[in-house]
């Protein structure tokens, strides 16, 4: 029986007790199914003329999806009253440590197993040195996310270690936007959910962990800065005067741009939290606190 156990509490649906975790197993079906779709579409509906490039691509939008979602559990466990949350921050990493290693895996294919031509690849192409960096990171971090090396590293020293996601995160949306070529949208609206998240933490560093004003105030900074970074990209990469990439913003003929995406996203998770502050749904009253700020 104490063998049964001790498999059954590694399982990585179930919780320390090695009882069946809902959310865990929630959330595996959740990042399982990107590659399930990649999986289905190259099987039944293809991939295009150029599959391969196209498998590399999409796995790689998700590892960066997957290292934002991460970063996102701490201020949703603070916002939403969720602390479970906290049990499906490894599965998320180490699943964005399963993407990256896909996408890498699919550009040796695409390379023919070429192992000298990759190395040489990887040492000229600063956007491709940038991803491996982010994946050697991520590989990093992805070895250490167990309870035996929190152990070994001292609770401090593995936080110090593992916020490292940071830099890793900042390395995969750059690689994102250099891969990109000429539409960065995708790229923008990531920077500006990265943006939105680092500045939680530096609010919450704060004090400010909670509260309408602090909320719509990093909500609207964040969405300046996503327009602003957009205007700095197009500038730099192709020559676009800097006000007409930010005039563009007000034009809503042709699509919505990036930082209009980050504003209703940071003022949607404000209402939410707002509205579950005030109605107390899913948790116990809280002691009142001014401006907003936490004990």
């Amino acid at each position: 029986m104490s063998k049964t156990k001790a498999i059954a509490e590694k399982l990585p649906w179930t919780d320390r007790a090695g009882r069946f975790s809902p959310l865990k197993a929630t959330t595996l079906i959740l990042v399982s199914l990107p590659a399930l779709w990649l999986l289905y579409r190259t099987v039944f509906l293809g991939l295009g003329a150029r599959p391969i490039t196209e498998a590399i691509h999409r796995v790689g939008d998700w590892t960066v999806y997957l290292l934002l979602i991460t970063l996102a559990v701490t201020p949703a466990r603070r916002l939403f009253d969720m602390p479970k949350l906290i049990h499906v921050r490894r599965i998320l990493g180490l699943s964005a440590f399963f993407y990256i290693a896909l996408h890498f895996v699919f550009y040796v294919i695409d390379s023919k197993f070429d192992v000298l031509f990759i190395g040489s690849e990887i040492v000229l192409r600063v956007y491709l040195l940038i991803g491996f960096a982010a994946m050697i990171g991520i590989l990093l971090l992805a070895v250490t996310s167990t309870d035996g090396w929190i152990k070994r590293l001292g609770a401090m020293k593995w936080n110090r270690l593992h916020k490292a996601i940071y830099v890793i995160t900042a390395l995969g949306i750059l690689h994102y936007y250099m891969q990109s070529k000429v539409d960065v949208s995708s790229p923008v609206l990531m920077t500006g959910f990265f943006y939105w998240l680092m500045g939680y933490r530096m609010m919450a560093k704060r004090g400010y962990k909670e509260g309408l004003v602090p909320l719509v105030v990093l909500s609207v900074s964040a969405a300046l800065l996503t327009a602003l970074t957009e205007a700095a990209w197009y500038g730099i990469a192709s020559g676009a005067p800097a006000d007409r990439v930010l005039l563009a913003n007000l034009d809503f003929s042709f699509s919505i741009r990036p930082a209009w995406w980050v504003l209703f996203t940071g003022l949607g998770v404000t209402a939410v939290a707002e509205l579950r502050k005030r109605l107390r749904i899913g948790g116990s009253p809280r002691g009142a606190t001014p401006a907003g700020r936490t004990a």
